[in-house]
């Protein structure tokens, strides 16, 4: 199961109670006081894990708790601090920071879509970010010995730890993203240049989620993929699938609009291009601003030349690379790829097309 966004509730571990203690011995004239400190609580750390690829086990398990420090004891013993939680989540994960549930009325303690305060963005294996800090362990009271006071009975409480509810949402990262109307090919085609080995059928959405791939080239070179679910008119208003997913295509460097020239699916080719476009433009235009290949899929299936004609005379007007291709036959694939990695390799020495300002959300 793909699940792309949850929310999640972590407590950072409190810290331990400070310790009132006397040394008494005998032939001990002066002991005095040895009571030790407690020890801190464990904070609690997101990390950045390149082996996992979606959010589904926070949706069964949302609460994360560290342990609290150990108290302080006697003989100046300070107590045992406390390990520190570490919670691995995939590369391209957001953090967000959000309300707690009593100061949220309504449904927006739940909608998917209510705002949260960017907290960080998780683009490299790795990294690490403190999203809930431990509690400091309490002073024991030979800490409070003085000239004026030689035997202290003053001890501290440990700090409680930090209690914050956050929303993950996650973000593919991939070099190039597959964008376009259903059952235009794009499992398909992600199948056929890639390991990836996505639900390929002959109806619409049968893509439900997502698909990630390793495309390698002559010469070692190699770049990844994204399939993104079918998109229709009113994506970037949440019809179809497509506002849950459309965000998957802000980090691509650059996109393949695949289009369907055959006449199975009762459509104008041209007409499905446009459309695509325009939600994408309405989602967001830096995305309709990146780097675009158009490639006419199914002309293995082509019955009438003249609707690839009309797409390719409308594409090149627009100045973007144009491909005709057979993903079921491997057709055209070849320049395809290389007009892609072209691309991508301009958008590396550049920065355009680059993932969007984490600012966005």
């Amino acid at each position: 199961m793909f699940v792309d966004e949850v929310d999640v509730h972590v407590v950072a571990g409190g810290g331990g109670r400070g310790c009132l203690s006397f040394r008494r011995e005998k032939f001990i004239p002066r002991g005095g006081p040895d009571g030790g400190d407690g020890g801190h609580g464990g904070s609690v750390y997101i990390v950045a894990n390149a082996h996992k690829n979606t959010l589904v086990d926070f949706r069964y398990h949302p609460n994360f708790e560290a342990r609290d420090g150990k108290h302080g004891q006697g003989s100046n013993k300070t107590g045992h601090s406390a390990e520190d939680l570490e919670i691995s989540v995939p590369v391209g994960t957001l953090i967000l920071e959000k309300d707690p549930p009593e100061a949220v009325t309504g449904d927006a303690a739940v909608s998917p879509s209510s705002p949260g305060r960017l907290w960080a963005d998780l683009t490299e294996e790795g990294q690490r970010v403190l999203v809930a800090k431990g509690g400091r362990g309490g002073r024991g009271n030979a800490r409070f010995v003085s000239s004026t006071n030689r035997a202290p009975r003053r001890v501290e409480p440990g700090e409680p730890g930090k209690e914050r509810w956050l929303r993950l949402q996650l973000k593919l990262l991939a070099d190039v993203g597959l964008v376009g109307f259903p059952n235009a090919g794009k499992s398909t085609l992600i199948a056929r240049i890639s390991a990836a080995r996505p639900k390929v059928a002959n109806y619409l959405f049968t893509t439900l989620s997502p698909n990630l791939g390793v495309v390698t080239m002559s010469g070692d070179r190699s770049f990844v993929v994204a399939d993104v679910p079918g998109l229709i008119e009113g994506a970037h208003e949440g019809h179809g699938l497509g506002h849950r997913f459309l965000r998957h295509v802000e980090r691509t460097k650059v996109l393949i609009h695949l289009v369907d020239v055959s006449s199975a699916s009762g459509r104008d080719a041209t007409q499905d291009f446009e459309v695509i476009l325009n939600e994408l433009k309405l989602f967001d235009e830096r995305v309709a601003a990146k780097p675009h290949i158009v490639a006419a899929n199914k002309t293995d299936a082509l019955d009438d030349p003249s609707r690839l004609a009309r797409l390719e005379t409308r594409v090149k007007a627009l100045n973007f690379p144009f491909h005709a291709i057979s993903a079921v036959t491997g057709k055209g694939l070849e320049p395809l790829l290389e007009s892609a990695w072209r691309e991508i390799v301009t958008t590396r020495d550049t920065g355009i097309g680059a993932t969007l300002a984490s600012t966005d959300v």
